[in-house]
């Protein structure tokens, strides 16, 4: 004789989703705080498009070669951005050739080798954290406190102007790298470890070579923030009306930012229109870079 056993179906239970009460009304703590997340979210986009739009609007008039050949000058229908481009271009590859390997050096130090048990590596960490907070003016003194000490007459130059920048995002290309050799999983160190590798040997051949789509995104991030910053080399004295073209690291300068501060301060409105022209121009090179750097990270990025 057999005995036929009936069993119960098993019972799936199906959390609610986030913002639901026990019988599906909503919560109108969660909606209020979605709400006010979304308008704060539309107010900032409609802000940047309007401003983008009135630039655009503003200088597109200007947009053509002759902001790209021509000097300043006094007059608005001739004068031109030529010294700002090229010395942006020669600060900011100054910079980083300052920046880049002494920050990659740094965080690979802090991150593979330095032990973290010490006070010493503690507090470098935490001081490398709290200036990547810094206001920019602040590098600025500080590179002028420097050059003064080094009895340096002349402060506008394009190493000066470099020295302040390489201060201001050493601490963000620090944090980057650091970020980006966390990443790497810790089997990869073992097992290299494991056939016969030295720690160097394995950060130089394994860890490093994995890590370089985030060092290079923050990197390009960290440069194209100096781009866009005056203060620090209003600090030391740039120039905000030049007609010669930086040609070495002891040339005086003018970036783009300066020469659009310059602009913005002069009573006609011809002299605005080129402002919102240099900006345009300033805002599509940002663009450029930060859109290198994720399809940087997009396309060279492992996923482990």
């Amino acid at each position: 004789m057999t005995t036929t056993r009936h069993t119960r179906p098993a019972t799936v239970r199906v959390s609610a989703p986030l913002g639901t009460g026990t019988h599906g009304d909503r919560k109108p703590g969660p909606l209020l705080f979605l709400l006010l997340l979304w308008l704060s979210l539309l107010v900032a986009f409609g802000v940047l498009a309007t401003l983008l739009i009135t630039i655009l609007m503003d200088g597109w008039g200007k947009l053509s070669p002759q902001l790209f050949t021509n000097y300043p000058s006094a007059t608005p229908e001739t004068a031109g951005a030529r010294p700002a481009v090229l010395g942006s271009a020669w600060v900011i590859a100054a910079t980083a050739v300052f920046t880049l390997p002494l920050g990659i050096a740094a965080a690979i130090h802090l991150e593979e080798f330095a032990d973290k048990k010490r006070w010493f590596n503690r507090l470098i960490e935490l001081n490398v954290q709290n200036l990547a907070a810094v206001p920019a003016i602040i590098y600025g003194l500080l590179a002028l406190g420097f050059l003064s000490l080094l009895q340096v007459q002349n402060k506008n130059i394009v190493i000066g102007g470099a020295l302040a920048l390489s201060l201001l995002i050493l601490p963000v290309v620090i944090i980057a790298t650091r970020e980006g050799l966390r990443a790497v999983p810790r089997e990869i160190r073992d097992a290299s470890l494991a056939l016969g590798a030295t720690p160097w040997q394995t950060v130089w051949r394994q860890v490093l070579p994995a890590s370089v789509p985030s060092i290079a995104t923050g990197s390009i991030l960290a440069l194209s923030r100096a781009l866009g910053e005056a203060a620090p080399l209003l600090v030391l004295g740039a120039l905000v009306y030049i007609t010669f073209d930086p040609n070495g690291l002891m040339s005086g300068y003018t970036t783009l930012p300066i020469q659009i501060f310059n602009w913005t301060g002069r009573p006609q409105e011809g002299f605005h229109e080129l402002a919102a022209a240099t900006s345009v121009l300033l805002l599509a090179v940002l663009l450029l870079m930060n859109a290198l750097a994720i399809f940087i990270r997009n396309k060279y990025q492992k996923r482990w």
